[in-house]
């Protein structure tokens, strides 16, 4: 058992302190944000831009040119959720709603355009040394679609978090970035109950109609 905590933990003897309590920071913000998605809860964004806001400079430090846009993404979708989940349409705030086909199709584009503009950034950065790359490129486009989603309030958004959340896991272990990777796995859990609890109030929604 020790072997393997020394395995997890052993690339954070390299990192700074500060480094290490960002990280931890981060994560922190990022679990209350998932959580508070969970609960459709406003504060998921202002949470989520710590998070996020964090995690794009360290990422940036430590040249992960992927999960860093990714979070950068994150950041600008969380004002933009922000905004919308305040905005009122007849006196009320946007509900809890399931993707029209218009929505469906602006999810394929902004997934193939994602996957195209990962590819073209990683091979002019001459990133494709490595499977994680191609893994990377996938999650990205992933929760792209799923964040883009959760902005505008889309159950259908959980789903996306789910898959590219049972995606990192792994892959962020494999990257030594542990404290994430436990980050990762709980998320996978939150969006699962999220996902239940949306699709509960959105029945009782229609019931009620």
């Amino acid at each position: 058992m020790q072997e393997l905590i020394d395995t997890i933990f052993v690339q954070y003897t390299s990192y700074a302190s500060v480094d290490i309590t960002l990280e931890i920071t981060a994560v922190i913000f990022g679990f209350l944000s998932v959580w508070f998605a969970k609960q459709n809860n406003i504060w998921v964004f202002p949470t989520g831009l710590i998070s996020t806001g964090i995690f794009v400079y360290l990422l940036f430090k430590w040249e992960l040119l992927g999960d860093m846009m990714i979070n950068a993404y994150y950041f600008a979708m969380s004002i933009y959720g922000w905004y919308i989940w305040t905005r009122k349409t007849n006196d009320a705030f946007t509900p809890i709603s399931r993707t029209t086909v218009a929505e469906k199709k602006s999810s394929v584009i902004i997934f193939v355009a994602t996957l195209a503009f990962v590819y073209t950034l990683y091979e002019s950065a001459g990133k494709w040394s490595t499977w994680t790359a191609y893994v990377d490129t996938l999650t990205t486009a992933v929760f792209f679609v799923g964040m883009w989603l959760m902005a505008r309030k889309k159950i259908e958004n959980w789903i996306f978090w789910i898959v590219g959340d049972v995606i990192s896991v792994p892959l962020y272990l494999y990257k030594g970035l542990a404290f994430t990777s436990v980050q990762y796995l709980i998320f996978t859990l939150i969006a699962i109950y999220g996902y239940l609890a949306w699709k509960k109030t959105l029945n009782n929604t229609q019931a009620a109609v």
